[in-house]
């Protein structure tokens, strides 16, 4: 049992953690007279180290799963939900969410698409509230720094949250408040060709490149934003805002979020920030749940396909949900950690 545990330890801390990095970026600084426990060198450390390591394992996941994605385009998979009623269908739909490395903004198409050719809008929404919040990514991302019981749990409830606000939606009987031009449009079915192994490797590295190249000014940002809570902003500040004594931490991290607008890679850095200034866990994933799952600028896009009550009931189910999550692993974080 001691020989798994000291696997494990080794995969998380230096394959996906990548602490050998770290070390190695360390000593390189030194070498240039940079002393990484004071604040410009541990801000500059922090800042080359999560970069690196963030576009390394965003790289190879968004490969890994494009891969697997191009077994199911679109077509496809609106005929596989298509067969499917009830919860079921909500949760492959949120299922499905998991492996489409897409940001809110990203997801919305995809949404109107499935909500066009006739997919209960209850579905389509389960779809939307997992693809932005719990894709593969974050699952190796978030095991990589909070270790593999935080990570494993957020997704299940992610996926939890997916399901339920799908299908309360559906029980309210939204599909009127879907806007008239996507419920009228219809959709042509087209079969896709079939690819060959050539053909997809060339599909996944075409969306390695595509996604890095719009998540990249999101994670230099959230990179140098987590260098600056990391080693300029005292513990004590971040603390009496956000810390466990403010019973309020996890509704403001939460509304805080909202008006942001990136995808979890860009969140991340934050978080970890975040955590290692004594914020509790359960705060830090609300904060990056309201950035990714309920962006502004995505509100907006989703504004022009969704009727005013659809929007405030979709937004008011998500966030009650994430306020919900926070403070529950806050509660349980001694479990988790």
């Amino acid at each position: 049992m001691q020989i798994v545990e000291n696997i494990w330890f080794f995969i998380q801390n230096q394959i996906l953690g990548m602490k050998w990095l770290n070390s190695l970026i360390g000593s390189m600084l030194s070498v240039f007279g940079l002393d990484v426990t004071e604040r410009i060198g541990g801000s500059i450390q922090f800042f080359i180290y999560d970069n690196i390591k963030i576009f390394i394992l965003l790289s190879f996941l968004i490969f890994i799963i494009s891969y697997i994605q191009s077994y199911f385009p679109p077509e496809r998979t609106k005929k596989i939900l298509g067969r499917f009623k009830g919860v079921t269908a909500n949760t492959l739909a949120a299922l499905l969410g998991t492996v489409t490395p897409f940001c809110s903004c990203s997801s919305i198409p995809l949404f109107i698409g499935f909500t066009s050719a006739g997919l209960p809008v209850g579905v389509t929404f389960s779809f939307l509230i997992s693809s932005p919040l719990v894709d593969l990514g974050s699952l190796i991302l978030l095991m990589s720094i909070f270790g593999a019981k935080v990570a494993v749990t957020y997704v299940i409830v992610g996926l939890i949250l997916a399901v339920i606000g799908g299908t309360v939606i559906q029980k309210l009987d939204m599909e009127k408040h879907v806007e008239s031009f996507i419920r009228t449009a219809g959709s042509v079915d087209i079969e896709s060709p079939e690819l060959s192994k050539h053909d997809r490797f060339l599909y996944a590295w075409e969306q390695v490149q595509a996604t890095v190249k719009k998540v990249f000014w999101y994670v230099i940002v959230g990179v140098g934003i987590g260098a600056i809570i990391h080693n300029w902003i005292p513990a004590e500040i971040i603390q009496s805002i956000l810390g466990e004594n403010n019973p309020f931490s996890v509704i403001i991290a939460t509304v805080v979020g909202i008006p942001m607008y990136a995808d979890i890679f860009g969140t991340l850095p934050i978080a970890e920030a975040l955590f290692a200034k004594g914020v509790g866990i359960g705060t830090v994933l609300s904060f990056m749940m309201g950035v990714t799952a309920l962006s502004l600028p995505s509100i907006i896009m989703l504004r022009k396909a969704v009727k005013p009550k659809l929007l405030a009931v979709f937004v008011g189910i998500v966030a009650i949900g994430i306020i919900i999550i926070g403070y529950a692993f806050n509660a349980f974080q001694f479990l988790l950690i």
